[in-house]
């Protein structure tokens, strides 16, 4: 497997659905086909389940749970089909589909505030056809569905979730499992989506991929697997040189940790030297901590010359304050040579004075920090993170990793990549640092910018779910990374 995944906005697999119908002669085939995988899906995941209770909306998402419903009943499984006042079926398909169910001795209940006894419940109530905060009705069931603590399997996607932008505006269904037609949604790939969607499946209902042509994915999803395609082996006669050198530089007072984890993880990732570049108070710690580094006592801009002349990439701004000393070095590094990996601090600085940067400049702002790059907010930014991304890399020209729950690397005239990695334990001071200096080496051993970022952020994000198989994620720390980055760095 390749580990990357096409991701697709509404208005494509509307598009995609359309045809398929076409192909298959009815739009009902297509329909069965949707709630027979759904049903299997059921049985697949929960086998002993006996009740089920199939919440099911006016339109084809719900036309789908009755299918299910009706394969459900066949199957000898008592089944209810919960619907609100008014949301009797509309369109022929959706019809036919209820019609079939009552016709197999299935009944259909009106929700009245509770949703009864089961072992399933099944999220067939709006998927992808609401665009807005559900109210009246329509939130309370999506409330009595998350109250009943229940597994849920949502269907194409969780009811309440935008599947384009991944935003939730009001009360969304969590579910455990999401049920995915034809393609993968864009938007349930990250941000606040993730915190609804549970694990996400994919029935491409026996339809040929040339239904949905790759030059309609608007995103690409990497997962682990996909490290192979970034990362070579080493030649035999390889050398330190060949694998780059990489200058840190932060760690103003107080701060020396931080430039020495970015340094840590560019020694793991591979990087053939690494120079640090930071305040001589922090120079004796590192070296006890990190003698593979090369540390530097840096006062001033002007002693950073010839460091920054040798490097390959310089990692700027763990650590690095936002005082005088930081805006000094950051503003000689800035209109260097050499390609720059930005963070942190030096993030801060450059939002205070925006300006276009290098192309193959790599910006990893967490979400608050994107917002000050963008002078916006961060329920903005959260928003939609794709669109966010894309502005970043608008106004700034360069390639952007806007870290989160589903990572989104972007770049110029690149089709955008959301990184299916990383776990809640990762989010403790430092993880950033680790993540640049990642980035910084795989650049120096040769990856362009967007590879670099690409790769660099899935590396980390896997880092983090190995070390958090290990030991759990409460507790995980950034130093926890160093050695399944080296693993996974040798596939």
């Amino acid at each position: 497997m390749s580990g990357r995944l096409p991701l697709f906005d509404n208005a494509a697999l509307r598009s995609a659905e359309t045809r398929a119908a076409t192909r298959l002669g009815d739009n009902f085939v297509l329909m069965q086909r949707a709630g027979l995988a759904a049903w299997h899906c059921v049985l697949a995941h929960w086998p002993q389940a006996q009740r089920l209770v199939v919440v099911c909306g006016p339109g084809n998402n719900g036309g789908d749970g009755h299918v299910l419903a009706r394969h459900a009943r066949e199957a000898g499984r008592p089944v209810r089909v919960l619907r609100l006042p008014g949301h009797e079926p509309r369109g022929d398909v959706a019809i036919r589909a209820e019609r079939e169910y009552r016709e197999a001795g299935g009944g259909i209940g009106t929700f009245a505030g509770a949703l009864g006894e089961a072992d399933v419940v099944v999220d067939a109530l709006f998927g992808i056809g609401l665009k807005r905060a559900p109210d009246g009705g329509a939130a309370a069931l999506v409330s009595a569905i998350n109250d009943a603590a229940l597994p849920v399997l949502a269907l194409d996607a969780p009811s309440g979730v935008d599947a384009d932008s991944g935003c939730v505006l009001g009360v969304a269904v969590r579910a455990m499992r999401t049920l995915q037609f034809l393609g993968a949604h864009a938007g349930l790939a990250t941000g606040q989506a993730l915190e609804h969607v549970g694990a996400r499946e994919l029935a491409t209902l026996g339809i040929d991929d040339d239904i949905l042509p790759p030059g309609e994915a608007i995103a690409e999803a990497l997962d682990a697997r996909a490290l192979a395609g970034f990362l070579r082996p080493r030649g035999r006669n390889s050398h330190k040189g060949e694998s780059g050198r990489v200058l840190c530089v932060g760690g103003d007072h107080g701060k020396g940790g931080a430039v020495l984890l970015c340094a840590g993880a560019a020694l793991r990732t591979g990087a053939g030297l690494v120079d640090v570049a930071t305040r001589a108070a922090h120079v004796p710690a590192l070296l006890a901590r990190r003698p593979e580094a090369m540390a530097h006592a840096m006062e001033s801009a002007r002693e950073l010359a010839g460091l920054h002349a040798a490097a390959d990439v310089v990692a700027v701004g763990p650590g690095l304050g936002q005082d005088a000393w930081g805006s000094e070095l950051f503003a000689a590094l800035v209109d260097g040579d050499a390609p720059l990996v930005i963070d942190a601090d030096a993030l801060n600085l450059l939002a205070a004075a925006p300006r276009t940067l290098r192309v193959d400049t790599v910006l990893t702002p967490h979400p608050g920090e994107a917002a000050r790059l963008l002078s916006t907010s961060t329920v903005d930014v959260q928003g939609d993170r794709r669109a966010a991304a894309a502005a970043l890399c608008e106004r700034y020209g360069c390639v952007v990793v806007l870290k989160g729950a589903g990572t989104v690397v972007a770049a110029p005239g690149r089709r955008p990549r959301i990184i299916d990695a990383g776990n809640p334990g990762m989010a403790v001071g430092g993880m950033g640092d680790v993540l640049t200096g990642v980035i910084a080496a795989l650049r120096a051993q040769g990856l362009d910018a967007f590879d670099a970022a690409c790769c660099g952020a899935l590396l980390h994000g896997a880092a983090g779910d190995a070390a958090a198989r290990d030991g759990g994620e409460r507790g995980l720390l950034p130093s926890d990374l160093f050695a399944p980055l080296r693993r996974l760095a040798n596939p």
